[in-house]
């Protein structure tokens, strides 16, 4: 055996998934000569309950089989494959053939009736079994019966079923044990919603200047984001803003007393990363913050930005914790052509014990707090290690706890974060726009790195405005939108997404005004109409989620055709045995990703992956519209981007 899955390249790592995750179970297995071999996967739950499954061929001719499984348990799960010479495959393979041509005709039949001999007797065998399986030996060995009869009990269903169950094992090899972590749901599965705090409830003071918005104001704009369907509500930096380099708008370096700065250059004489801004209100407000957001069924996902502004209190207290310039300054953050001029990065490779021990307290201190989520910044400018044995820490205490990079980054950098313990990453989502790169994509997150890696599809943020967002238009929006919620069981927007805001500084990526450096006051009111807003399109997308599990899943993705090179094609679907529902539950998606265009084309869909005979009707209801098909192998399509540029079908049962 060979090629086990899952598994993560290397194997220095484990694979995880998260509850309910249907988790495809793979592995190379074969023998010498012609005689047929089984596989088996034996699974030990954290609790200890051991259970057998089961593996199939995948017929691609390379030796490969599979099952899978969607464990429920949350914790460390022990698996591993064991293959075996299947006797009865084997002979039921033989005797079809040779008996049918009258070739070794009483010596097949002689050597079945000793199989069901043998079988009969094992242990845990129901006695209805091995009275059919004493009555099945009798007749082969029965003198008048013909080739015929014999055929029969050769090709009997219910005798394949009870070798299936219990099959007569010779030649068995045992695999090594493996692991699996499992982590609760919302590691994996959940629609995210970010806003700046403080510019909810924010409001213009007869002066001209703009008074804070509070937790108490934000807390009004609960409701109205739940009422979207989102899970998670994101919160950028909620600590004090250094005042040495303080950014203004659009970045620049000149800002007036009354900029609030950017809430990544943290730290001031009020305090550090275990402190509320003042304007915010208190650790109290916070903790009443966080309370109204569970009660409206929303987590708080806090940013964990592991820098400092010039006038933190890390930079008097540790001096060391920073990279002195042979000019005697301290070097300031940069990504170039970004510069962070109100930004100190922290140096790892000084005292790192030291930078160890005050991480961790911020971290239990938020946990304690209520947060269970970590939106953490730019983990790819720190040392791997650190965030192996900081999660890895943080976990063994609160296992509920998830971390999500915020890793725009090479490749390899990106996966290495997700093996080394976060649970979910960003991803290069936002830059994959065309067809065949979103199909690449989309196999790559589903299929390639899935046993390690689970990425959040957020559509913006307050630094990423992409290309196709500026131009693109209220079409550009729902295509994004619509692609993030199917394709990934987890994704999120910035706010300001629903009402189209896709005016970017000129020359950049980033949103003109950007919230990053003042407070934006929006017509939330606006939203309610849409007319000017998309906030019913991403409320209907959260509750299509949240009514097809399908879509709840990450590996179950499957690309399909069309005729145009702007029209994507992918089926999510979930098997009623896997199915917690006990229902089937299969999505087609088909997507016009050219914004500017209506386009019409033939798209073809192999239906055998949801269990559909090739060839074969079904009905599929579109869940935008409501309008419904018969489709088969190859249909039409017509989709206007400036009407409705995406289908979410659902294949309704026969």
């Amino acid at each position: 055996m060979a090629h086990p899955h899952p598994s993560v390249p290397g194997e220095e790592y484990r694979p995880s998934a998260f509850s309910g995750e249907v988790v495809p179970f793979v592995v190379t297995a074969f023998r010498e000569g012609h005689d047929l071999i089984g596989v088996h996967l034996r699974l030990f739950s954290p609790s200890g309950h051991e259970s057998l499954h089961r593996l199939s061929p995948l017929g691609d001719g390379f030796d490969r089989w599979s099952v899978q499984v969607a464990p429920l348990e949350e914790g460390v799960w022990r698996f591993r494959f064991e293959a075996f010479g299947d006797d009865f495959a084997t002979w039921e393979h033989a005797a079809d053939l040779k008996i049918a041509a009258g070739v070794d005709s009483a010596l097949m039949r002689e050597m079945g009736a000793r199989l069901f001999t043998a079988a009969a007797p094992q242990k845990d065998r129901a006695a209805s079994e091995r009275r059919a399986l004493m009555a099945a030996a009798a007749t082969l060995r029965d003198a008048e019966i013909d080739d015929d009869a014999a055929l029969r009990v050769v090709r009997d269903p219910a005798i394949a079923g009870f070798f299936g169950a219990r099959p007569l094992q010779s030649l068995l090899t045992i695999g090594r044990d493996r692991e699996l972590l499992v982590e609760r749901e919302r590691a994996g599965v959940g629609a995210w919603y970010e806003f700046f705090p403080r510019s909810e409830g924010a409001r213009r003071l007869k002066d001209g200047s703009i008074k804070s918005g509070t937790f108490r104001t934000a807390a009004k704009r609960l409701p109205a984001v739940a009422a979207m369907g989102f899970d998670v509500l994101y919160l950028p930096p909620i600590h004090p803003i250094g005042e040495v380099n303080r950014k203004g708008p659009n970045n620049t370096l000149d800002a007036r007393p009354t900029d609030p700065g950017s809430p990544w250059a943290i730290g001031s004489a009020a305090g550090g990363h275990d402190t509320v801004h003042p304007d915010l209100g208190t650790l109290a407000d916070f903790r009443a913050f966080v309370r109204a957001a569970r009660a409206e069924g929303l987590e708080i996902a806090l940013d964990l930005a592991l820098q400092a502004a010039p006038d933190h209190p890390w930079v008097t207290a540790h001096p060391e914790w920073f990279t002195t310039l042979p000019d005697g300054s301290i070097a300031y953050a940069e990504n170039p052509p970004k510069k962070y001029q109100d930004i100190y990065p922290v140096n790892f490779d000084n005292d790192p014990e030291g930078i160890r021990a005050e991480v961790l307290r911020i971290v239990r201190h938020w946990i304690a707090q209520g947060v269970k989520i970590f939106r953490v910044d730019n983990p790819h400018t720190k040392p791997l290690q650190f965030w192996e044995w900081l999660i890895a820490t943080v976990n063994a205490e609160h296992p509920d706890v998830v971390f999500l990079a915020e890793a725009f980054t090479r490749p390899a950098p990106l996966q290495a974060l997700a093996q080394a313990g976060f649970q979910q990453s960003y991803s290069y989502f936002a830059w994959r726009n065309t067809k065949a790169e979103l199909e690449e994509f989309f196999r790559w997150i589903a299929h390639d790195t899935a046993d390690f890696m689970r990425p959040n599809l957020f559509v913006n943020t307050p630094d990423i405005l992409t290309e196709y967002l500026q131009y693109g238009g209220r079409p550009a929006f729902k295509i994004r939108a619509a692609l993030a919620a199917t394709a990934g069981a987890s994704y999120g927007v910035y706010a300001g997404y629903e009402l189209v805001e896709n005016i970017a500084r000129p020359g950049s990526e980033e949103n003109i005004d950007n919230e990053k450096y003042e407070y934006k006051m929006r017509d939330w009111d606006a939203a309610a109409s849409e007319a000017t807003s998309i906030a019913p399109y991403l409320t209907r997308l959260n509750d299509i989620r949240r009514a097809h599990p399908a879509l709840r899943q990450l590996r179950n993705l499957s690309i399909h055709w069309s005729d145009d090179d702007a029209i994507l094609v992918y089926v999510k679907h979930l098997s009623a045995a896997l199915s917690e529902t006990g229902r089937a539950d299969t999505v087609i998606v088909v997507a016009n990703v050219d914004p500017h265009s209506t386009r019409q084309t033939s798209v073809h869909i192999d239906s055998a992956v949801f269990g559909v005979p090739r060839g074969s009707d079904y009905v599929v209801e579109d869940l935008i519209t409501g309008a419904t098909w018969t489709w088969n192998q190859d249909n039409f399509v017509r989709l206007d981007a400036f009407d409705e540029p995406v289908h979410i079908l659902h294949v309704k049962e026969s």
